[in-house]
Order: structure tokens, then sequence, then C-alpha cells
């Protein structure tokens, strides 16, 4: 995943780039509102950014009118890192076109859950997997999910499911195999990182197994989290 990384402390960047790096991610840094601005617009053969991390205390153009700017260019997702942590700057963010806030100081797993989260928010196109998939339309062994209409059906009977219920299983469904932190599915599915939500988090799963009548279609990653077990896996 390639990420822009706007940040005039060069510190931080070096420091924030190290553990994006770690993790997989391309990192391209730039130090003001104008130069990434110029740098997001992708040249004849470069590969488009997936996410922009975007500080607000920029030199000449700050944040929130670069962030303005990104949304007249493009639809790339961008995530405000600030200490700003008042309301009033969120809102104004988000009412900008950001598409999350992330406070500074902030733990590195959180950050690392809200990239995953926008990026797979903004549709980025997934290599294709053992499962038949169409964008609004989910195959996965006998289970149908189909995205628009929130239906689930399994060996063509349909399953009732609560909202909550079926955004975990889409979320599961749309990367199967994939191992999801649970920070990372509390973010996308609940949007919070209360921690108490993790046992909520553990109710839902357990209701699915239960409703779908798969006990073995959702796998729990001991110490990390779940992932959606593909076709040619299922024991049960």
């Amino acid at each position: 995943m390639r990420l822009l990384l706007v940040e005039d402390d060069d510190h931080v960047a070096a420091a924030l780039s190290a553990v994006l790096r770690r993790h997989g991610f391309t990192v391209v840094h730039t130090r003001d509102g104008d130069e990434a601005l110029r740098t997001l617009v992708p040249g004849p053969g470069s590969a488009p950014f997936a996410v922009v991390l975007l500080d607000l205390g920029l030199p000449g153009l700050d944040g929130f009118e670069v962030c303005g700017r990104i949304r007249k260019l493009t639809t790339t997702p961008v995530i405000m890192v600030t200490a700003r942590s008042d309301v009033r700057s969120r809102i104004h963010g988000l009412n900008l076109g950001a598409d999350d806030y992330v406070v500074k100081p902030y733990d590195t797993g959180e950050l690392l859950a809200r990239i995953h989260a926008v990026a797979r928010r903004s549709a980025v196109e997934e290599p294709a997997t053992d499962t038949e998939e169409t964008e609004d339309l989910l195959r996965l062994g006998g289970v149908t999910v189909e995205l628009p209409t929130r239906q689930v059906c399994v060996e063509g009977n349909p399953v009732s499911l609560t909202r909550k219920e079926f955004d975990l299983l889409a979320l599961l469904a749309q990367r199967p195999g994939v191992v999801f932190r649970r920070e990372q599915i509390i973010s996308e599915v609940w949007r919070t990182n209360w921690e108490g939500t993790g046992r909520t988090l553990e109710v839902h799963v357990a209701s699915l197994r239960s409703k779908l009548k798969l006990p073995t279609l959702i796998e729990t990653v001991r110490g990390v989290g779940y992932r959606l077990v593909v076709p040619g896996d299922w024991t049960g």
C-alpha cells in the first residue's frame, strides 16, 4: 500500500515512516501542502496513493486548506494526524472531507487499523481470491452476501442478521483468508476504539457462527483477531 505522509517535522516523519515501512507500506514524505498536492497527482506509470496522512500544522497552506484542495483533485482517503484534539477541529476536518481524524500522541496499532479501515472503504481493487466476487455480490461456497440489499443466504436459504452482524460478515467476506485484527474490526464496524467493545465483538462472532450454522467459517486467531476461512478449507 502506497501512502503519502504530509508532515513538516522531519523527526516525526522519520519515526512514523520507519514504523509504516516495517508493516509493508511504501511511504512518500512531503513537508508542506503545495508539495503534497503536486505529489498526489500521479504521473504516467506511477501508482496512486491508497491513503494520505495529513498533519494540520503545516507551513504555508494549513492542513485544512490542503484537505479541501485534495477533495477537489481525488477521492483518495485522508486521515488527519494532528495534536489538535478539540471537537471543533475534528468536526471542521471531517466536514472538509477527511475520512478519519487521529490525535497525537496516538497508539501505532490504532493508526495502522484506521489506515486499513479507510483504505478498504475506498473500494481499492483487491486481487482475485478463491471466492466468486462481483462489486455487489460475494459468494463463499454455499454462502452468498448481497451488499446492496444486505441479504445473506446459506445454500439458498435466507438468514436474518442484525445490522452489525451483517457489517461484520461483509467485512471479513471481502478478504477471505486475511486475518483482521480486533482493533481493525472494531474501528470499521463499530467506528470506535473503545476497548469495551471487544466483548461485543466476541458475542457477534458467536451469533454469526450459530445463525449461519457454519461454526468453522469464522476462525479465531488467538491473540490477534478473526479471519473468514476460504471455502476450500472448510471442515464443517
